[in-house]
């Protein structure tokens, strides 16, 4: 392990902004996070077909707007005039999918953390990292406040050459305990990162040891379940990754 930025990791982060009350990925959800008093948010970023960074999860539109076909191949122009929130609830119809700029004002607005999750389309591993990292370092300055995460280790290699003095967490997800890599402490070490983020179908209580022993802060997503959160905070796990911080928080110890 060599990265040896600090980081100020909260206990709690709303996951997608407060994705259990708000539409996923939206202004309206970080607004949300912040009521519920989350200190940091963790959201996604991927890129229009015209290079343009936005909040969005999937690689295609249909489940959260009301438009279809890939993110990869609509140009911002009419990603803009897409409708994101009926689908989560009647009292979001309207809203829309912020870029990662907007989305960055209403955090530093609300004096929050940010855990962005790199989550290019297909093909795109290097150039979301890049374009989305050149937004940030132009409007970020506190990096102590950020974990910049992917799956995608070419994103990850990315932040290292683009980047290098803001922390990264390694994500890696999976559906049972049986699934964990057995090559996580060479790919931690070789992607330079700060953090491992885990998925809670694979993080055993040994896993978490392991993770521990090697001196990584541990990240656990997304628990919903108060129960689940305490059994993970008793294996020592940092931090708690969850579509409801309010109901987490209250169920945690020394939740700051």
């Amino acid at each position: 392990m060599t990265q040896s930025m600090s980081i100020n990791l909260p206990k709690i982060i709303g996951h997608r902004g407060a994705a259990a009350y708000a539409p996923e990925n939206t202004l309206e959800g970080i607004a949300t996070a912040a009521e519920m008093q989350a200190p940091w948010v963790e959201l996604d970023v991927k890129l229009t077909k015209d290079n343009i960074p936005i909040l969005f999860h999937d690689e295609t539109l249909e489940r959260t707007t009301n438009g279809s076909g890939a993110v990869a191949e609509t140009d911002y122009a009419d990603i803009q005039n897409l409708e994101a929130g009926s689908w989560f609830g009647e009292s979001f119809a309207g809203i829309k999918i912020p870029t990662l700029e907007e989305a960055l004002d209403v955090i530093l607005t609300h004096n929050l953390g940010l855990n962005l999750e790199i989550k290019p389309c297909h093909g795109r591993e290097k150039d979301t990292a890049e374009v989305t990292l050149d937004v940030l370092t132009q409007i970020w300055d506190d990096p102590t406040n950020i974990l910049i995460s992917s799956f995608q280790h070419v994103s990850l290699e990315t932040a290292v050459e683009v980047a290098q003095d803001w922390p990264r967490g390694l994500l890696i997800g999976g559906q049972t305990p049986d699934d964990q890599p057995e090559n996580w402490i060479e790919l931690a070490d070789y992607l330079d990162v700060k953090t491992l983020n885990i998925g809670s179908n694979i993080l055993s209580a040994d896993f978490a040891m392991d993770i521990i022993d090697e001196g990584y802060p541990l990240i656990v997503y997304t628990v919903n379940d108060p129960m689940d959160a305490k059994r993970f905070q008793q294996m020592g796990v940092d931090t708690i990754i969850t579509d409801a911080p309010d109901i987490i928080a209250e169920n945690l110890i020394n939740t700051h």
